[in-house]
C-alpha cells in the first residue's frame, strides 16, 4: 500500500507499527486499529472480553489511550443461538468499560465462522507517541506478559488442558495492557509493540529490523505459561507457530532450536514488549512490582551485528 501524502498523517501503512497515527490538532493526534479473531475459548463472554482487550492493545503499545470503539462482529446465525452473540458482545462491553471506552456503534455480519473484534480509536499527544522502531543500543529490553497463549488454545480446543492453566491462560488474555502502557509512558520508554500473531519473534524482530539494530535476548528469562513443555511434547502447536519460525528463522543467531517454539507461538491479548534506557528500566519494573504487576527483563539492545535476534 502507498502512503497517503496527507500532511497530519504522523504514522501509515509504512513500516510495521501498531497502529495509525493521524494528527488534529498541535498537541493532539488520533491512534486508530482493529482486529478481529476467531475464538479461543469456549466460554463466549471470555471470547468477548479477550478479543476486546486484544484490539485495545495497539492503541496502548504506542502510548494512546483508548476513547471509542465499534463491534464487528460475524456471525453464524444458522447453527448459533441469539444468546452466544449477545454474551460475546457483553464480554466486549466489559472490557471497554473497564477501558474506560466508549462503545459508539458497529456492525453484525452473517458468516460461517464465528469471528469478532472491535474498530478502536485513541488520542494520544504526538510529542508521547511510543513507536515500535525506535529501540536504541544500550535500552533494556521488557516483557509484561508470559507467552503460551496459541499453544494453550490449541490444547483448549482439543480439551487435552488442566482446569487450572486454561484460567491462568484467560486471566491474562482477558487482562488489559493499560496500566503497563501508563508506566511505560513514566518510564521514558524508546520503543514498543504489543506481541500478538507473529509470536514475540515476529515482533521484536519488526523492532529490530525498524531501529537496525540487534535484541539480545536471554532465553531463560523469557517467561512462558507453566506446563507448556507438556504440551509442545504432546504435539499442540498451532500452525502459526512453525509459519513465524518459517518466517522470522533467518533473521535470528544463537540458539536456534525447539526451545524458541514458545516464542514463535501466535499470542493473542498478549504483553508489551518494551525497549526502555537502563533507569527507565529500573523505573518500570519497581513500579511493576509495588503495583503487583508482572514483568521481566529479557535482554538488551545492542548496536546491529549481522543478525537482528541473538539468543544465549
Amino acid at each position: 500500500m502507498t502512503r497517503s501524502d496527507d500532511p497530519n498523517l504522523i504514522v501509515g501503512v509504512e513500516g510495521a507499527e501498531d497502529a495509525g497515527v493521524y494528527r488534529i490538532g498541535e498537541s493532539l493526534a488520533l491512534v486508530e486499529t482493529t482486529d478481529i479473531i476467531t475464538p479461543l475459548v469456549d466460554d463466549p463472554f471470555n471470547f468477548g472480553r479477550i478479543a476486546a482487550a486484544n484490539a485495545l492493545s495497539d492503541v496502548y503499545a504506542m502510548g494512546g489511550k483508548p476513547v471509542t470503539a465499534m463491534n464487528l462482529a460475524f456471525f453464524p446465525a444458522c447453527s448459533l443461538p441469539n444468546s452466544v452473540l449477545a454474551a460475546i458482545l457483553a464480554g466486549g462491553s466489559d472490557a471497554l468499560k473497564e477501558a474506560g471506552a466508549c462503545l459508539v456503534g458497529g456492525h453484525t455480519v452473517e458468516d460461517q465462522e464465528l469471528k469478532y473484534g472491535l474498530a478502536v480509536t485513541g488520542l494520544i499527544d504526538p510529542a508521547r507517541l511510543v513507536r515500535n522502531s525506535t529501540a536504541r543500543p544500550g535500552d533494556l529490553l521488557v516483557l509484561t506478559k508470559p507467552l503460551g497463549t496459541g499453544i494453550v488454545s490449541t490444547a483448549i480446543k482439543a480439551e487435552m488442558i488442566s482446569e487450572a492453566l486454561e484460567a491462568e491462560a484467560i486471566r491474562w488474555m482477558t487482562q488489559l495492557n493499560a496500566a503497563a502502557a501508563e508506566r511505560m509512558l513514566a518510564a521514558g520508554a524508546s520503543a514498543a509493540t504489543d506481541v500478538t500473531g507473529f509470536g514475540f519473534i515476529g515482533h521484536a524482530c519488526e523492532m529490530a529490523v525498524g531501529a537496525n539494530v540487534t535484541f539480545r535476548i536471554e532465553l531463560d528469562q523469557v517467561p512462558v505459561f507453566p506446563g507448556l513443555e507438556e504440551l509442545i511434547l504432546d504435539g499442540l502447536i498451532p500452525a502459526g507457530c512453525y509459519r513465524n519460525r518459517d518466517h522470522y528463522s533467518h533473521l535470528i543467531s544463537g540458539v536456534v532450536d525447539d526451545r524458541l517454539l514458545p516464542l514463535f507461538d501466535p499470542q493473542t491479548s498478549g504483553g508489551l514488549l518494551i525497549a526502555l534506557p537502563p533507569n527507565g528500566a529500573k523505573e518500570f519494573l519497581a513500579s511493576s512490582a509495588d503495583a503487583g504487576a508482572f514483568a521481566a527483563c529479557i535482554g538488551v539492545v545492542e548496536p546491529h551485528d549481522g543478525s537482528f535476534l541473538d539468543f544465549y
